[in-house]
């Protein structure tokens, strides 16, 4: 039997011609890359319903769930961004701009989600400073330092700049918690003129993503669980390269097979290390960052960060 057809003839059961119809509905001023994506997505769409023969009340539930998002979305929480990521959707667009970013070189540091509690104000900090302005009695604290490098060439990269981000150990960001102080686990830095960086953290655990909202009852509906590999956010800027949007993940975390947004790439799992002779922190860990340049004169590295009200998680 065809899909949504008659047993016997093939048939569709449903107008042949109304996706054509909407799709031809575009005027003439459409841009051609609007008309290639829409025309996609409406086919899809389309298919989708026919295929799933999706009910007026299934439909509206899913558009109920989408308002919900938009509501709950502010300057401290994208919720409409988490939906997305549930269904793996902004990983997905992550893997094919940054493949098709790096297809010149394999050899740059892998990107990952931004997520949705990115901030873009992080306080600018000095070279070897705390991120932390208030420690939890449950914390470890790490050391992280690295170099940030040409991919090609492997000379540093002078006054890069690097903003890290990442949770307390209850799981929440600052700006999610009244009890954080203000700029809270966040921050920006330069390397110097070796292109070298340095920072104290928390060393990262697992948590669940917000499950108060639409995408938590989507994972609820889907009968998986909510929580995140122990990770810290990382965006690196500099100019003449191509921007990195990434995490780094504790190799020693649970969830790392089964990440609820999965966002984890072998290449970005890390080994956090003793260290000895420091009173500031246990941990250690060495992450050298790979920046490819950019290779055409158009390329640029704006508006690869953050669009509208992204925020990372």
């Amino acid at each position: 039997m065809a899909a949504n057809g008659d047993v016997k003839t093939g048939a569709s059961r449903f107008d042949p011609n109304f996706t054509q119809n909407v799709i031809n509905a575009m005027g003439p001023k459409t841009s051609p890359r609007m008309r290639e994506v829409m025309t996609s997505l409406t086919r899809h769409l389309h298919d989708f319903a026919r295929e799933v023969e999706l009910t007026v009340d299934e439909w509206t539930e899913g558009v109920a769930l989408l308002n919900w998002a938009g509501q709950m979305s502010n300057e401290r929480r994208n919720e409409g961004q988490l939906v997305c990521d549930i269904v793996g959707l902004e990983t997905l667009v992550d893997e094919i701009t940054y493949k098709k970013a790096s297809e010149a070189t394999d050899l740059a540091t892998q990107s990952a989600i931004l997520g949705p509690f990115f901030q873009t104000d992080h306080k600018v900090r000095k070279k070897g400073e705390s991120v932390i302005e208030k420690l939890p009695e449950d914390a470890q604290v790490a050391y992280v330092h690295g170099q940030v490098v040409d991919a090609t060439s492997k000379k540093p990269i002078a006054n890069a700049s690097i903003d890290i981000w990442e949770a307390s150990t209850n799981g929440l960001y600052e700006q999610q918690d009244a009890e954080q102080p203000k700029s809270n686990l966040c921050g920006k830095y330069y390397t110097d003129e070796n292109g070298e960086y340095a920072f104290y953290c928390l060393r990262p655990t697992p948590y669940p993503i917000p499950y108060d909202g639409p995408a938590g009852k989507l994972l609820q509906l889907l009968d998986r669980h909510p929580y995140r590999p122990a990770h810290i956010h990382l965006i690196v800027l500099a100019e003449g390269y191509k921007p990195i949007t990434t995490q780094i993940f504790d190799k020693s975390s649970k969830y790392l097979d089964n990440d609820s947004v999965f966002a984890v790439k072998d290449s970005l799992v890390v080994e956090f290390l003793p260290r000895d002779g420091d009173d500031k922190a246990k941990n250690q860990l060495k992450y050298d960052i790979h920046m490819a340049p950019l290779t055409s004169q158009g390329e640029s590295g704006e508006g690869l960060v953050t669009t509208g009200m992204g925020r990372g998680f």
